[in-house]
């Protein structure tokens, strides 16, 4: 009997199904300066665009790329058979770096992996991706699908995204303007977003309990939709500080607070010279970390480097915007707070009271 690639576990027709679904979910993230390149093998993407709807120019164009993907988080959405939010966690995770540079997000591409042909499964993922694109004001503007049967389980699947973005040369922010007197604003998180997931099925099956269990403190939320929260995208907020100040005499450093906690990536922006002190009692987490660790016992430095901590991204600006920028942000929509303010010091991140976090 003649051998055929549907016997080693890939239909080809199942394929060209799962395909035909994604055309429609890419089309409604497209901005005029996207060419439509429906069935070539690269998509296309003008720089710059001038018509009716708007004329945008730059003048040192400096491109911004960033990769990244959604981590072990995907085992609970493959685990209770929820899919639809796992790509906005991928493009958050990509868009969100790119912020850090005061860039604009103009296109992302998705790489899906999968152990077998879903078309229903593949539609639901990608349609999380769209909606993220959206949010993100960024066009899907192509992607892979690899079908992989013997490099992944029946059920499994795995996800990696990339983003371009833009900056205009004089409005890069690398943080070398931080200084001394300068407020530290967090804005909130919208739970555990996309870091720290090994740690948090370890707890949740280590003490026993289900997916579909729901906590008194998590006020008739079931665990899996506690932590398949989507990681909360940020682009609206940094436009929303962008389009109303020259940026450089205002925001002065961004960082997105993922793995490594508020420390090390606050940290990562901080010039030699100066400190970002912080108040620890300035915001209050969402339950699921208190939840958490109480449940793992889990020590408060663990904590600290493994998660958010309820803080998805930070603006370090000049103190005497910072009212205003915050009430900019608060009205975008996002919860935004004064956590700290830049002393002298030798470009690290300290606690004003460290057993506070305790």
């Amino acid at each position: 009997m003649a051998a055929t690639y549907k016997d080693a576990g890939v239909d080809l027709d199942l394929y060209a199904q799962s395909m035909g679904r994604l055309p429609s979910l890419m089309h409604r993230t497209f901005s005029p300066r996207v060419i439509n390149s429906d069935g070539g093998f690269a998509g296309l993407f003008r720089l710059d665009f001038e018509g009716q709807l708007f004329s945008r120019r730059y003048r040192q164009p400096i491109l911004v790329s960033g990769t990244d993907g959604v981590g072990t988080k995907l085992k609970i959405a493959q685990q209770t058979d929820r899919h639809a939010t796992v790509g906005i966690d991928l493009v958050a995770m990509c868009v969100n770096d790119l912020l850090c540079t005061g860039a604009e997000p103009l296109f992302f591409l998705d790489y899906v992996a999968m152990g077998r042909d879903d078309p229903d499964r593949l539609e639901k993922i990608v349609q999380g991706i769209s909606d993220g694109c959206l949010q993100a004001d960024s066009a899907l503007l192509g992607g892979e699908t690899a079908i992989m049967p013997d490099m992944y389980g029946t059920d499994d699947y795995d996800l990696a995204g990339f983003a371009v973005g833009v900056v205009e040369q004089s409005r890069l922010i690398d943080g070398h303007l931080i200084s001394p007197g300068d407020v530290v604003l967090g804005l909130a998180s919208s739970g555990l977003h996309s870091n720290g997931f090994s740690l948090v099925r370890k707890i949740i099956q280590d003490a026993g309990l289900g997916w579909n269990d729901s906590p008194d403190v998590f006020e008739g939320r079931t665990i899996a939709e506690t932590t398949l929260q989507p990681t909360q995208i940020y682009v609206a907020a940094v436009r929303a500080v962008q389009s109303h100040y020259r940026v450089k005499q205002v925001l002065h450093g961004i960082a997105h607070i993922t793995g490594g906690g508020l420390a090390e990536n606050l940290g990562r922006v901080m010039p030699a010279g100066v400190d970002a002190l912080i108040d620890p009692n300035a915001w209050t987490p969402p339950a699921v970390f208190s939840w958490l660790q109480e449940l793992g016992n889990v020590e408060p430095a663990e904590m600290e480097r493994v998660f958010n901590m309820g803080i998805g991204m930070t603006m370090v600006v000049s103190s005497y915007y910072a009212a205003s920028v915050r009430e900019r942000i608060l009205a975008a929509g996002f919860d935004c707070f004064p956590i700290g303010e830049i002393v002298e010091g030798t470009g690290e991140v300290r606690y004003q009271d460290p057993a506070a976090k305790s």
